[in-house]
Protein backbone atom coordinates (compact mmCIF):
# COMPACT_ATOMS: atom_id res chain seq x y z
CA UNK A 1 0.00 0.00 0.00
CA UNK A 2 1.61 3.49 -1.28
CA UNK A 3 1.87 6.42 1.59
CA UNK A 4 -0.51 8.87 1.98
CA UNK A 5 0.33 12.27 -0.48
CA UNK A 6 0.35 15.79 0.79
CA UNK A 7 -3.15 17.00 0.30
CA UNK A 8 -3.48 20.69 -0.64
CA UNK A 9 -5.11 23.35 1.87
CA UNK A 10 -7.72 24.33 -1.15
CA UNK A 11 -9.13 20.46 -0.83
CA UNK A 12 -9.31 20.43 2.75
CA UNK A 13 -11.41 23.31 2.71
CA UNK A 14 -13.22 21.63 0.31
CA UNK A 15 -14.02 18.64 2.50
CA UNK A 16 -14.96 21.06 5.65
CA UNK A 17 -17.71 22.74 3.79
CA UNK A 18 -19.23 19.32 2.54
CA UNK A 19 -19.65 18.86 5.94
CA UNK A 20 -20.53 21.93 7.12
CA UNK A 21 -23.12 22.88 3.91
CA UNK A 22 -24.92 19.17 4.45
CA UNK A 23 -23.95 18.33 1.02
CA UNK A 24 -21.94 18.71 -2.45
CA UNK A 25 -24.77 21.43 -3.70
CA UNK A 26 -24.96 23.15 -0.91
CA UNK A 27 -21.11 23.20 -0.53
CA UNK A 28 -20.66 24.31 -4.35
CA UNK A 29 -22.78 26.70 -4.02
CA UNK A 30 -21.23 28.52 -0.38
CA UNK A 31 -17.64 28.10 -1.91
CA UNK A 32 -19.36 29.75 -5.41
CA UNK A 33 -18.11 26.56 -7.92
CA UNK A 34 -19.91 23.81 -10.03
CA UNK A 35 -21.25 20.67 -8.06
CA UNK A 36 -18.74 18.83 -10.60
CA UNK A 37 -16.07 20.86 -9.05
CA UNK A 38 -16.61 20.19 -5.91
CA UNK A 39 -17.25 16.50 -6.37
CA UNK A 40 -14.01 16.29 -8.44
CA UNK A 41 -12.11 17.85 -5.67
CA UNK A 42 -13.03 15.34 -2.75
CA UNK A 43 -12.29 12.38 -4.74
CA UNK A 44 -8.34 13.84 -5.43
CA UNK A 45 -8.49 14.30 -1.98
CA UNK A 46 -9.47 10.39 -1.22
CA UNK A 47 -7.29 9.72 -3.97
CA UNK A 48 -4.30 11.60 -1.99
CA UNK A 49 -5.27 10.45 1.38
CA UNK A 50 -6.01 6.62 0.17
CA UNK A 51 -8.88 6.11 2.09
CA UNK A 52 -12.72 7.08 1.59
CA UNK A 53 -13.68 9.65 2.94
CA UNK A 54 -17.61 10.16 2.46
CA UNK A 55 -19.80 7.33 2.28
CA UNK A 56 -22.10 8.18 -1.15
CA UNK A 57 -24.62 4.75 -1.02
CA UNK A 58 -27.26 7.43 0.37
CA UNK A 59 -29.02 10.77 -1.30
CA UNK A 60 -26.86 12.58 1.39
CA UNK A 61 -23.18 11.84 1.70
CA UNK A 62 -22.26 10.76 5.17
CA UNK A 63 -18.78 10.46 6.66
CA UNK A 64 -17.12 7.11 7.02
CA UNK A 65 -14.89 6.92 10.25
CA UNK A 66 -11.71 7.72 8.32
CA UNK A 67 -13.73 10.66 7.70
CA UNK A 68 -14.93 11.67 11.36
CA UNK A 69 -11.07 11.00 13.02
CA UNK A 70 -9.56 13.29 9.65
CA UNK A 71 -12.54 16.10 9.45
CA UNK A 72 -11.17 16.77 12.83
CA UNK A 73 -7.24 17.35 11.58
CA UNK A 74 -8.72 19.22 8.36
CA UNK A 75 -10.63 21.80 10.60
CA UNK A 76 -7.28 22.20 12.59
CA UNK A 77 -4.69 22.59 9.90
CA UNK A 78 -7.24 25.26 8.38
CA UNK A 79 -7.77 27.01 11.51
CA UNK A 80 -3.97 27.19 12.27
CA UNK A 81 -3.22 28.52 8.49
CA UNK A 82 -5.89 31.14 9.01
CA UNK A 83 -4.37 32.29 12.36
CA UNK A 84 -1.27 32.68 10.89
CA UNK A 85 -2.50 34.76 8.06
CA UNK A 86 -4.49 36.65 10.16
CA UNK A 87 -1.53 37.39 12.74
CA UNK A 88 0.68 38.18 9.54
CA UNK A 89 -2.31 40.80 8.85
CA UNK A 90 -2.13 42.57 12.54
CA UNK A 91 2.04 42.51 12.09
CA UNK A 92 1.87 44.78 9.42
CA UNK A 93 -1.49 46.83 9.79
CA UNK A 94 0.56 48.12 13.13
CA UNK A 95 -2.02 49.83 15.86
CA UNK A 96 -6.22 49.13 14.81
CA UNK A 97 -8.16 52.06 14.46
CA UNK A 98 -10.78 50.84 16.76
CA UNK A 99 -11.66 48.01 19.30
CA UNK A 100 -15.00 46.32 19.57
CA UNK A 101 -16.24 44.85 22.86
CA UNK A 102 -19.49 43.15 24.09
CA UNK A 103 -19.55 42.03 28.00
CA UNK A 104 -22.15 39.70 29.61
CA UNK A 105 -24.82 42.00 31.24
CA UNK A 106 -23.02 39.95 34.38
CA UNK A 107 -19.64 41.31 34.15
CA UNK A 108 -19.59 44.12 37.37
CA UNK A 109 -20.27 47.80 35.61
CA UNK A 110 -17.37 48.89 37.99
CA UNK A 111 -14.50 46.31 37.05
CA UNK A 112 -15.82 47.40 33.29
CA UNK A 113 -15.36 50.80 34.12
CA UNK A 114 -11.87 50.58 35.50
CA UNK A 115 -10.41 48.60 32.76
CA UNK A 116 -11.95 51.35 29.97
CA UNK A 117 -10.97 54.24 31.72
CA UNK A 118 -7.37 52.76 31.83
CA UNK A 119 -7.42 51.55 27.94
CA UNK A 120 -8.82 55.08 27.68
CA UNK A 121 -5.25 56.49 28.68
CA UNK A 122 -3.27 53.87 27.22
CA UNK A 123 -4.55 54.41 23.81
CA UNK A 124 -5.82 57.79 23.32
CA UNK A 125 -6.44 57.23 19.73
CA UNK A 126 -8.23 54.17 19.38
CA UNK A 127 -11.95 54.27 19.14
CA UNK A 128 -13.77 51.50 21.64
CA UNK A 129 -16.98 50.11 20.09
CA UNK A 130 -18.86 48.42 22.93
CA UNK A 131 -22.09 46.33 23.32
CA UNK A 132 -23.62 44.54 26.33
CA UNK A 133 -25.57 41.47 25.98
CA UNK A 134 -26.55 38.29 27.82
CA UNK A 135 -26.08 34.40 27.49
CA UNK A 136 -25.45 33.25 23.65
CA UNK A 137 -25.46 37.03 22.27
CA UNK A 138 -21.84 37.51 22.87
CA UNK A 139 -20.38 34.53 21.42
CA UNK A 140 -22.80 35.07 18.65
CA UNK A 141 -21.51 38.80 18.10
CA UNK A 142 -18.06 37.29 18.12
CA UNK A 143 -18.50 34.52 16.16
CA UNK A 144 -20.00 36.53 13.10
CA UNK A 145 -17.47 39.17 13.43
CA UNK A 146 -19.26 42.08 15.03
CA UNK A 147 -17.26 42.43 17.82
CA UNK A 148 -13.39 41.43 17.98
CA UNK A 149 -13.53 39.94 21.79
CA UNK A 150 -16.30 39.35 24.04
CA UNK A 151 -16.90 38.60 28.00
CA UNK A 152 -19.22 35.78 28.36
CA UNK A 153 -20.38 32.96 30.48
CA UNK A 154 -20.21 29.35 29.73
CA UNK A 155 -22.17 28.30 26.94
CA UNK A 156 -23.33 24.77 25.07
CA UNK A 157 -22.38 24.21 21.48
CA UNK A 158 -19.93 27.23 20.92
CA UNK A 159 -17.92 27.18 17.52
CA UNK A 160 -15.38 25.31 16.93
CA UNK A 161 -13.54 29.08 15.80
CA UNK A 162 -14.16 30.41 19.15
CA UNK A 163 -10.99 30.74 21.43
CA UNK A 164 -11.62 31.37 25.79
CA UNK A 165 -9.79 31.93 28.05
CA UNK A 166 -11.11 32.12 31.58
CA UNK A 167 -10.88 35.83 33.64
CA UNK A 168 -13.06 35.11 36.84
CA UNK A 169 -16.76 34.31 37.78
CA UNK A 170 -19.87 36.08 39.38
CA UNK A 171 -21.34 35.55 41.85
CA UNK A 172 -24.67 34.88 41.79
CA UNK A 173 -27.38 34.75 44.33
CA UNK A 174 -31.34 34.13 44.71
CA UNK A 175 -32.95 37.25 45.80
CA UNK A 176 -36.60 38.68 46.38
CA UNK A 177 -38.65 41.93 47.79
CA UNK A 178 -38.52 41.80 51.63
CA UNK A 179 -42.78 41.73 51.75
CA UNK A 180 -43.21 38.25 48.93
CA UNK A 181 -44.22 35.22 50.62
CA UNK A 182 -40.87 33.71 50.16
CA UNK A 183 -39.22 36.17 52.09
CA UNK A 184 -41.64 35.57 54.92
CA UNK A 185 -40.40 31.79 55.04
CA UNK A 186 -37.60 30.63 57.59
CA UNK A 187 -34.71 28.72 56.34
CA UNK A 188 -34.46 27.01 53.38
CA UNK A 189 -37.02 27.20 51.15
CA UNK A 190 -38.48 23.85 49.55
CA UNK A 191 -38.20 23.86 45.73
CA UNK A 192 -41.96 22.61 45.42
CA UNK A 193 -42.78 26.03 47.06
CA UNK A 194 -40.13 27.77 45.07
CA UNK A 195 -41.49 26.42 41.89
CA UNK A 196 -45.03 27.83 42.67
CA UNK A 197 -43.65 31.29 42.78
CA UNK A 198 -43.11 33.18 39.53
CA UNK A 199 -39.21 33.17 38.48
CA UNK A 200 -37.70 36.15 36.55
CA UNK A 201 -35.15 35.38 33.91
CA UNK A 202 -32.71 36.69 31.58
CA UNK A 203 -33.73 35.85 28.10
CA UNK A 204 -31.13 34.81 25.21
CA UNK A 205 -31.52 36.75 22.24
CA UNK A 206 -29.09 34.74 20.05
CA UNK A 207 -30.16 31.07 18.82
CA UNK A 208 -26.96 29.63 20.45
CA UNK A 209 -29.19 28.47 23.28
CA UNK A 210 -32.85 27.68 21.52
CA UNK A 211 -34.27 25.52 23.13
CA UNK A 212 -32.49 25.16 26.49
CA UNK A 213 -33.45 26.65 30.09
CA UNK A 214 -30.38 27.24 32.57
CA UNK A 215 -31.27 27.59 36.24
CA UNK A 216 -34.99 27.96 35.89
CA UNK A 217 -36.60 26.23 38.53
CA UNK A 218 -39.97 27.88 38.85
CA UNK A 219 -43.66 26.12 36.69
CA UNK A 220 -43.94 29.81 35.49
CA UNK A 221 -41.41 32.61 34.53
CA UNK A 222 -40.97 35.99 32.72
CA UNK A 223 -38.59 36.50 30.15
CA UNK A 224 -36.72 39.68 29.96
CA UNK A 225 -34.61 41.24 27.99
CA UNK A 226 -31.98 43.38 30.33
CA UNK A 227 -30.56 42.68 33.77
CA UNK A 228 -32.05 46.21 34.76
CA UNK A 229 -35.90 45.50 34.21
CA UNK A 230 -35.30 42.29 36.23
CA UNK A 231 -33.78 44.39 38.63
CA UNK A 232 -36.88 46.80 38.94
CA UNK A 233 -39.53 43.99 39.14
CA UNK A 234 -37.34 42.14 42.03
CA UNK A 235 -37.17 45.23 44.02
CA UNK A 236 -41.64 45.82 43.65
CA UNK A 237 -42.05 41.90 44.79
CA UNK A 238 -43.01 40.77 41.04
CA UNK A 239 -41.56 37.49 41.73
CA UNK A 240 -37.97 36.02 42.64
CA UNK A 241 -34.90 35.70 40.16
CA UNK A 242 -30.92 35.16 40.69
CA UNK A 243 -28.91 38.25 40.60
CA UNK A 244 -25.22 38.96 40.59
CA UNK A 245 -24.30 39.82 44.16
CA UNK A 246 -22.25 42.92 43.06
CA UNK A 247 -25.19 44.08 41.18
CA UNK A 248 -27.88 43.76 44.72
CA UNK A 249 -25.55 43.96 47.68
CA UNK A 250 -26.55 47.69 48.03
CA UNK A 251 -30.14 46.62 48.03
CA UNK A 252 -29.41 43.50 50.34
CA UNK A 253 -27.81 45.95 53.09
CA UNK A 254 -30.91 48.32 52.71
CA UNK A 255 -33.53 45.75 52.90
CA UNK A 256 -35.14 46.50 49.62
CA UNK A 257 -34.03 42.82 48.88
CA UNK A 258 -33.53 39.87 50.44
CA UNK A 259 -31.74 36.71 49.61
CA UNK A 260 -33.34 33.29 49.70
CA UNK A 261 -32.36 29.90 51.28
CA UNK A 262 -32.66 27.15 48.69
CA UNK A 263 -32.36 23.72 48.46
CA UNK A 264 -30.29 24.03 45.10
CA UNK A 265 -27.71 26.62 47.17
CA UNK A 266 -28.13 30.28 48.50
CA UNK A 267 -25.55 31.43 45.95
CA UNK A 268 -23.46 29.87 43.33
CA UNK A 269 -20.51 31.03 40.57
CA UNK A 270 -21.27 32.35 37.39
CA UNK A 271 -17.92 31.54 35.55
CA UNK A 272 -16.44 34.57 32.86
CA UNK A 273 -14.38 33.59 30.03
CA UNK A 274 -12.32 36.24 27.32
CA UNK A 275 -13.49 35.01 24.28
CA UNK A 276 -12.25 35.81 20.61
CA UNK A 277 -12.07 34.24 17.37
CA UNK A 278 -9.23 31.83 16.65
CA UNK A 279 -8.48 32.94 13.09
CA UNK A 280 -8.44 36.30 13.44
CA UNK A 281 -5.11 37.79 15.54
CA UNK A 282 -6.01 40.70 17.82
CA UNK A 283 -4.08 44.08 17.24
CA UNK A 284 -1.82 45.99 19.67
CA UNK A 285 -4.79 47.42 21.83
CA UNK A 286 -6.95 44.73 21.72
CA UNK A 287 -4.27 42.23 22.79
CA UNK A 288 -3.82 45.02 26.03
CA UNK A 289 -7.36 44.88 26.77
CA UNK A 290 -7.78 41.27 26.86
CA UNK A 291 -4.66 40.95 29.19
CA UNK A 292 -6.62 43.32 31.46
CA UNK A 293 -9.56 40.71 31.96
CA UNK A 294 -7.67 37.70 32.18
CA UNK A 295 -5.54 39.75 34.86
CA UNK A 296 -8.78 40.11 37.11
CA UNK A 297 -8.61 36.10 37.84
CA UNK A 298 -5.12 36.72 39.23
CA UNK A 299 -7.69 38.46 42.05
CA UNK A 300 -5.21 41.61 42.30
CA UNK A 301 -7.30 44.17 41.88
CA UNK A 302 -5.95 47.71 39.92
CA UNK A 303 -4.65 50.06 41.98
CA UNK A 304 -6.83 53.50 41.95
CA UNK A 305 -5.67 56.46 40.26
CA UNK A 306 -5.18 59.88 41.52
CA UNK A 307 -8.34 61.47 39.89
CA UNK A 308 -10.02 58.14 41.28
CA UNK A 309 -8.77 58.72 45.00
CA UNK A 310 -9.59 62.28 44.48
CA UNK A 311 -13.07 61.22 43.70
CA UNK A 312 -13.49 59.16 46.58
CA UNK A 313 -11.93 61.26 49.20
CA UNK A 314 -14.78 64.14 48.15
CA UNK A 315 -17.22 61.43 48.14
CA UNK A 316 -16.43 60.22 51.64
CA UNK A 317 -16.06 64.24 53.11
CA UNK A 318 -19.75 64.94 51.55
CA UNK A 319 -21.69 61.66 53.30
CA UNK A 320 -19.54 63.01 56.56
CA UNK A 321 -21.09 66.29 56.04
CA UNK A 322 -24.55 65.67 55.19
CA UNK A 323 -25.74 62.19 55.67
CA UNK A 324 -27.73 60.66 53.31
CA UNK A 325 -31.67 60.48 53.11
CA UNK A 326 -31.51 56.55 54.52
CA UNK A 327 -29.15 57.71 57.48
CA UNK A 328 -32.53 59.90 58.31
CA UNK A 329 -35.00 57.21 57.83
CA UNK A 330 -33.15 54.95 60.13
CA UNK A 331 -32.97 57.46 62.93
CA UNK A 332 -36.89 57.92 62.40
CA UNK A 333 -37.30 54.40 62.63
CA UNK A 334 -35.61 54.14 65.63
CA UNK A 335 -37.11 56.84 67.24
CA UNK A 336 -40.81 55.33 66.36
CA UNK A 337 -39.98 52.12 68.13
CA UNK A 338 -38.86 53.94 71.05
CA UNK A 339 -42.47 55.69 70.81
CA UNK A 340 -45.56 54.06 72.95
CA UNK A 341 -47.61 51.97 70.40
CA UNK A 342 -50.79 54.11 71.00
CA UNK A 343 -48.90 56.87 69.31
CA UNK A 344 -46.60 55.06 67.31
CA UNK A 345 -48.04 56.11 64.10
CA UNK A 346 -48.77 59.94 64.66
CA UNK A 347 -44.77 59.87 65.57
CA UNK A 348 -44.34 58.22 62.37
CA UNK A 349 -45.95 60.31 60.59
CA UNK A 350 -44.75 63.50 62.07
CA UNK A 351 -40.77 61.80 61.18
CA UNK A 352 -42.25 62.18 57.48
CA UNK A 353 -41.50 65.87 57.38
CA UNK A 354 -37.12 64.76 58.62
CA UNK A 355 -37.44 62.25 55.08
CA UNK A 356 -37.61 64.92 52.91
CA UNK A 357 -36.19 63.33 49.53
CA UNK A 358 -36.31 59.76 49.82
CA UNK A 359 -39.16 59.60 47.40
CA UNK A 360 -42.89 60.95 47.86
CA UNK A 361 -45.25 58.67 48.67
CA UNK A 362 -42.91 56.10 48.78
CA UNK A 363 -41.39 57.62 51.60
CA UNK A 364 -44.99 57.82 53.59
CA UNK A 365 -45.68 54.15 53.11
CA UNK A 366 -41.88 53.49 53.88
CA UNK A 367 -42.19 55.78 57.60
CA UNK A 368 -46.06 54.58 57.56
CA UNK A 369 -44.66 50.82 58.00
CA UNK A 370 -42.34 52.01 60.70
CA UNK A 371 -45.34 52.55 62.95
CA UNK A 372 -46.70 49.12 62.28
CA UNK A 373 -43.56 47.60 63.10
CA UNK A 374 -42.93 49.68 66.63
CA UNK A 375 -46.80 48.22 67.20
CA UNK A 376 -46.30 44.90 66.24
CA UNK A 377 -45.39 41.93 68.65
CA UNK A 378 -41.83 40.37 69.17
CA UNK A 379 -40.97 37.94 66.55
CA UNK A 380 -40.81 33.97 67.40
CA UNK A 381 -37.69 33.04 68.74
CA UNK A 382 -35.15 32.29 65.76
CA UNK A 383 -36.63 34.50 63.20
CA UNK A 384 -34.96 37.33 61.21
CA UNK A 385 -36.78 40.81 61.06
CA UNK A 386 -36.49 42.46 58.23
CA UNK A 387 -33.41 45.20 58.32
CA UNK A 388 -33.21 48.90 58.79
CA UNK A 389 -31.41 50.27 56.03
CA UNK A 390 -27.70 50.32 56.31
CA UNK A 391 -26.39 53.19 57.40
CA UNK A 392 -23.19 52.90 54.97
CA UNK A 393 -26.10 52.93 51.75
CA UNK A 394 -24.73 55.25 48.33
CA UNK A 395 -25.74 58.43 48.05
CA UNK A 396 -27.81 58.94 45.63
CA UNK A 397 -29.79 55.72 45.02
CA UNK A 398 -33.28 56.01 44.08
CA UNK A 399 -36.23 54.03 46.50
CA UNK A 400 -37.64 52.24 44.07
CA UNK A 401 -40.14 50.73 46.48
CA UNK A 402 -41.65 50.53 50.27
CA UNK A 403 -39.15 49.56 52.34
CA UNK A 404 -40.90 46.74 54.70
CA UNK A 405 -39.84 46.53 58.38
CA UNK A 406 -42.49 43.51 59.20
CA UNK A 407 -40.61 40.75 60.81
CA UNK A 408 -40.10 37.79 58.87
Amino acid sequence: MRDPGLPSLDQLRVFIAVIDHGGFAHAARALHRTQSVISYTIANLEEQLNVALLDRSKRKPTLTEAGKALLADARAVSLKVDGMRARAKALSAGLEAEVSLVVDVMFSTCKLVRILHAFQKEFPTVSMRLRTEALGAVTQLVADGTCRIGISGWMPGTPDVIERQACGFVTMVPVVAPDHPLAQIDGIVPTAVLREHTQLVLTDRSTLTQGQDFGVLALRDWRLGDLSSKHALLRNGIGWGNMPQEFVQWDLDAGRLVQLQIAEGSSFSFPLYVIRRGDEEPGPATRWLMQQFLDLAQGEPAPLSEREQAELAAHMAQLAAQPHAYHALSECAQAAVRTPAVVGGVAAVAAVGGVGGVGGVGSVAAVGAVGAAAEAPPGKPGRKRARLPAPDAPAGLAVAAPISLRPR
